[in-house]
């Protein structure tokens, strides 16, 4: 061990010098964004480094990446079924393999690859579709036989009782890395270019007149700003009613839980939307298992006995050898979902009010090309990148919804 570690572990001198201590608000902003999670802070970031713009103020009622952002399973995956989605989340993945690079800080991005289980003749079609769609927009994504699934993942139950595995979508990019890494290094890089951050400071309205926004209010006071930025996950429909917006979200609590520690046997992510349960083993060993969103709206972090029998049995129908394996813990996220299970992008009928939510499952391995589209978007003053233009709230009154339900690993 270098003595200079030793010399630190011992010292009662440690002050962290990061994030640094609250300071007081200024009056105004040129940007107020609201939501201190990946996407806030990740917002934050590209409008620093790559538009110069730094007079900007991040807002969480709670403290850094508190929310969805430490809630997630930390997937990153491209393997969408339509065009716009796919083409979304390629750059996603781009950006996630540059982002140790880009931080000089270690987010543990891992390429591990993606294998989800079809049980019937339907299922097999549509992922074929799906691979043809991903491989057309750059993604690496293949069918596997029953053969194949077997070499990759010698430990899976092809016979899963009365739903037997018939092939399977490979999807090479898929990936893990450290969802508070990520978070910590897009704050550290906004922060050091200037950007305020402010933790403990909910926003209880806003200052609209003749439908544009001009100020934010605050438990801590009111700040005149010349835009303002949504990105709170679970509770983007509770700030949408402030604004006096309505859309079509809906929020319902997402479960998952780690076993013990065991011996690593899986490298791959495994997932089944037949049986509403995926699979992974975590760089500690855990063996991490999720599923579907709860079946009732509801803004609230409890875990529920019912959804965790539902999922260990499906878990077990998968590996047999679980059964013999210990829960350590379980957990809960809120999600946002909208009626195509695709987020809502770019502008609000609210002028200089921009919107990130909506995200339902998908929130995490959206952040880096959710930064720096919302950037652009915030620095051009309105003009919404072609990128994110198909995710816009008035798709929904154009009847023009892009469709992505049962592209989760485990669909709603």
């Amino acid at each position: 061990m270098p003595l200079s570690l030793l010399r630190l572990g011992f010292s009662s001198e440690i002050k962290p010098d990061f994030p640094p201590p609250p300071a007081k608000l200024k009056p105004s902003y040129d940007v107020v964004i609201i939501g201190g999670g990946g996407h806030g802070v990740a917002i934050a970031y590209y409008l620093a480094k790559y538009h110069g713009i730094t007079n900007v103020a991040v807002l969480d009622k709670g403290y850094l990446g508190g929310g969805s952002t430490t809630r997630n399973t930390a997937v990153i995956r491209s393997n969408y079924l339509t065009p716009e989605g796919v083409k979304f989340y390629i750059e996603s993945v781009k950006l996630f393999r540059e982002l140790s690079n880009e931080f000089d800080f270690n987010i543990m991005y891992s390429e591990r690859g993606q294998l989800t289980l079809a049980h019937t003749d339907a299922t097999v079609r549509a992922f074929r579709q799906r691979a043809e769609v991903n491989r057309h927009f750059g993604g690496r994504t293949e069918m596997l036989d029953r053969k194949q699934i077997h070499e990759l993942v010698p430990l899976l139950n092809l016979d899963t009782g009365h739903m037997p595995i018939l092939a399977g979508l490979w999807h090479i990019d898929g990936a893990t890395a450290r969802h508070d890494g990520v978070a910590w290094g897009y704050a550290r890089g906004a922060i050091q270019r200037g950007v305020e951050f402010h933790p403990l400071t909910e926003v209880t309205g806003f200052d609209i007149e003749n439908g544009r926004l001009k100020a934010v209010k605050t438990t801590r006071g009111t700040i005149q700003c010349g835009c303002a930025v949504q990105a709170v996950a679970g509770h983007s429909s509770l700030l949408l009613q402030k604004a006096g917006i309505r859309a079509p979200i809906h929020t319902y609590p997402l479960q998952a839980m780690v076993t013990q520690p065991v011996k690593p046997f899986l490298d791959q992510l495994v997932s089944s939307s037949a049986l509403h349960c995926y699979v992974q083993q975590t760089g500690r060993g855990e063996i991490l298992i999720g599923g579907g969103s709860d079946p009732y709206p509801l803004y609230n972090t409890r875990s529920t006995i019912d959804l965790k029998e539902g999922l260990l049995a499906h878990a077990i129908e998968m590996f047999p050898f679980f059964a013999n394996v210990k829960l350590m813990r379980q957990w809960t996220g809120i999600t946002d979902m909208t009626p195509d299970y695709s987020p809502i992008m770019g502008l609000s009928p609210v002028e200089n009010y921009y919107l990130d939510a909506g995200w339902g499952t998908y929130g995490f391995k959206s952040t880096p090309i959710c930064g720096k589209t919302m950037a652009e978007l915030v620095a051009s003053g309105g003009k919404v990148p072609e990128l994110i233009a198909p995710f816009g709230l008035d798709r929904f009154s154009r009847f023009q919804q892009i469709n992505e339900m049962g592209a989760t690993a485990a669909s709603h």
